[in-house]
């Protein structure tokens, strides 16, 4: 069972893998991550990376393939994974390619939540979080208290600017150029599948799950 989930930032992808790990057990692979993780070990990618990070430049495509390749090589990968947030360019997605050939000719089903622009703002700009424990808030689906102080620890509840109007319309941009032509890679394989992600999360996942079976 190898997945691959697709979309902007907002369409629940994050939502929907952990989704996916409970009901089926298998690991979500995020290259954030796995690159904290070869850092953190000191590993010799880890190392690479870490130089390339603090001159403030992205790190490579090559280096970010040869730290998921040995992730996807992990005993916890063998019954399937969860792409979440990569491939995020053609150039990558043809590189996993070569990855999955040698791991003995896997077939990913792309799935794509598609959600338009102005309702993915919507969501996100009503994102709230507690600045001392973390906890997520939002004003539509779960509203904070109304003296804007966390119920569990009492922290102020504010906004990241990540979750402002104006960054999160760069943040589509960015998207929409770099990542969504991988929407047509895919259809061109023939292995895409779009799913419509305005709806419940419950009924979003019952259609991801009737393609994971399909």
């Amino acid at each position: 069972m190898y997945i691959m989930l697709l979309g902007a930032p907002g369409v629940g992808k994050g939502t929907q893998a952990k989704k996916i790990m409970a009901k089926y057990g298998i690991p979500q692979i995020s290259t954030g991550d796995i690159l904290r993780n070869e850092v953190r070990l000191q590993t010799e990618l880890g190392k690479l990376a870490k130089e390339v990070m603090e001159r403030g430049e992205l790190v490579p495509d090559e280096i970010i393939l040869k730290m998921v390749e040995k992730r996807l090589q992990e005993p916890d990968c063998q019954k399937g994974f969860i792409l979440d947030g990569f491939p995020r360019t053609i150039p990558q997605a043809e590189g996993l390619e070569e990855i999955l050939q040698r791991m003995g000719n896997i077939s990913l089903k792309v799935i794509e939540i598609y959600v338009p622009d102005e309702e993915i703002i919507r969501r996100l700009s009503a994102r709230r979080i507690c600045s001392k424990c973390g906890k997520d808030y939002n004003l539509i689906f779960n509203p904070p208290p109304a003296d804007g102080k966390c119920e569990v620890c009492g922290g102020e509840i504010i906004q990241r600017d990540d979750d402002r109007e104006e960054t999160i319309r760069k943040r589509l941009e960015v998207y929409r150029k770099q990542t969504e032509p991988l929407v047509s890679y895919y259809q061109k394989k023939g292995n895409l599948y779009r799913v419509d992600g305005t709806r419940s999360i419950e009924e979003v996942f019952q259609e991801i799950e009737r393609i994971i079976q399909s």
